[in-house]
């Protein structure tokens, strides 16, 4: 396979609650990626508004609008975006993680596994379906920060076609050692490039420490990000995602008849 793509993960500090302040810093950190040949942005969680609870029913009516934004900028970039937001549905509202393709919104997830220890869950609806979307740069599995300590999601993701694993994230201090873990984790058992961007800064009690990373299919660091906002960029070279998988044949190998198709 010949493919190759330019991935970017865009490590922001939100502004709790200013969806215009996040939005325009947002889309000139695309500008920037795009001219170091980035062709696929991750974004993180909830990058329009924050946690911003109190709020967040209000907030969500900006959505629409945020992502009338980013659907004008990733088509006159020609570049796909992943980055979740507050959406409403009726009385509901969701972290939902939208891909928009050159333009036009080809998928969006709600987040399926609501923070319980933080609150998400009282304010959060889950999801209650996968998404691997089919884009101009590959197919892309998406989830949402929590998600990533459940490792059957990612296998699921994996057995569906994903190429690149997608997750936008707001992961506090102190668990930045788990934050890694788990990203080189979901990578090596999936053998799948994996574009992961946090968020920076504090907001409110919480500190946030960035640690953005894109790692290739053997886990190994192709860009990590510190704690202060930036933006990374690395190359996916399919070629090598296929020989590691010639190489070491873990979905052949795999035995589903026994312990079932994910656990």
């Amino acid at each position: 396979m010949e493919k190759k793509v330019c991935a970017a993960a865009v490590q922001l500090n939100i502004t709790l609650g200013e969806v215009d302040d996040n939005l325009e810093r947002v889309l000139a950190a695309l500008r920037r990626v795009r001219q170091q040949d980035a062709q696929l942005a991750v974004l993180p969680e909830m990058w329009s508004t924050g946690y911003d609870y109190k709020q967040l029913a209000e907030l969500a009516e900006e959505t629409p609008r945020v992502l009338l934004a980013l659907q004008k900028v990733t088509a006159e970039l020609e570049m796909v975006t992943v980055g979740s937001l507050a959406e409403k549905a009726g009385s509901a509202i969701y972290n939902t993680a939208y891909v928009v393709d050159r333009g036009e919104v080809v998928g969006s997830y709600r987040k399926l596994h609501l923070f319980s220890s933080m609150g998400e869950d009282r304010y959060l609806t889950a999801g209650n379906q996968l998404l691997v979307a089919d884009t101009s740069v590959g197919r892309l599995g998406v989830a949402i920060c929590y998600d990533l300590r459940f490792p059957e999601l990612f296998r699921k993701l994996a057995l569906q076609g994903a190429e690149i694993l997608c997750l936008p994230a707001e992961w506090p201090k102190p668990r930045q050692e788990h934050w890694r873990t788990l990203l080189r984790a979901r990578a090596i058992e999936n053998q799948l490039f994996v574009a992961a961007a946090n968020c920076c800064g504090v907001q409110g009690k919480l500190d946030f420490f960035g640690m953005s990373l894109l790692l290739d299919p053997r886990g190994e660091v192709l860009a990590e990000g510190g704690e202060r906002e930036t933006e990374l960029t690395a190359l996916f070279d399919f070629a090598e995602m296929e020989a590691f998988r010639r190489q070491i044949p873990c979905y052949h190998d795999r035995r589903p008849e026994i312990y079932g198709q994910l656990t």
